[in-house]
Order: structure tokens, then C-alpha cells, then sequence
């Protein structure tokens, strides 16, 4: 004699709710995966970092940009998320924002670094 117990009854709508939570699961790992490609903050990859600026008098600021060339085409601002440095600080020093203040007459590259990824400025202070 055989008796059907209510797990075997269960067992096609068990099947079938197992089957949609994973797909939930898949689909939900999908979006976070996803979300933000294209924002200025999702890690892509940087094929080229262009600095730009003008260079400050002594006792100026000058605010300079880093624009990151994905290697998809598109281009980013990310002068907030650069690492700044200057090569000659008596001539020169930057903001962690990018912002350079001339301080003496001088040759100075302007250096920025996103991603292991560094492009670089050489400018002239001028009195």
C-alpha cells in the first residue's frame, strides 16, 4: 500500500519555486553587476589619463582637470578621484582636488594617477 505523502504532493510547486528564486537570484546578481556601468565611479578600465590646465603666476591657483579615455572610447572626468602630485614643489604644489598654486618661478609637471593609469602636465610658473 502505498500512501502519498504531502512532500511528493509538494514537489512539482516546491520544483517550481526553487526554480523562480534562482532566477531571482541570477537576475538580482545580474543588476548589481551592472548597475552604474558608465558612472563615473564604476571600475572600467583606463587606457589613457590627459591632464590639463593652465599654469598659475606665482602666489595664483589654477584649477586642472584628469580625464580618464575608457578603453570602450568614452571619456570621464575624474579630477575628484585622481591622485595628484607635483614633480617640483618649490615651483608648484597641487590640491588633492587638483587645484595648483604657483609658488616660485619655475618648471613643474603636474601629475595625476587613477587606476595605475598616470598622465602628466609639464608647465612654466611665471612671475
Amino acid at each position: 500500500m502505498s500512501e502519498t505523502s504531502p512532500l511528493n504532493q509538494e514537489g512539482p510547486r516546491l520544483r517550481l519555486l526553487l526554480k523562480r528564486t534562482t532566477a531571482i537570484a541570477i537576475a538580482a546578481l545580474l543588476v548589481t553587476a551592472t548597475s552604474g556601468c558608465g558612472s563615473s565611479t564604476s571600475p572600467t578600465t583606463v587606457s589613457t589619463l590627459t591632464v590639463s590646465g593652465t599654469a598659475p603666476a606665482v602666489a595664483g591657483t589654477s584649477q586642472f582637470t584628469a580625464t580618464a579615455t575608457l578603453v570602450d572610447g568614452t571619456s570621464q572626468d575624474v579630477t575628484t578621484l585622481a591622485t595628484w602630485s607635483s614633480s617640483n614643489g618649490s615651483a608648484a604644489t597641487v590640491s588633492s582636488a587638483g587645484l595648483v598654486t604657483g609658488v616660485a618661478s619655475g618648471a613643474v609637471t603636474i601629475q595625476a594617477t587613477y587606476q595605475n593609469v598616470t598622465g602628466s602636465d609639464l608647465i612654466t610658473v611665471n612671475p
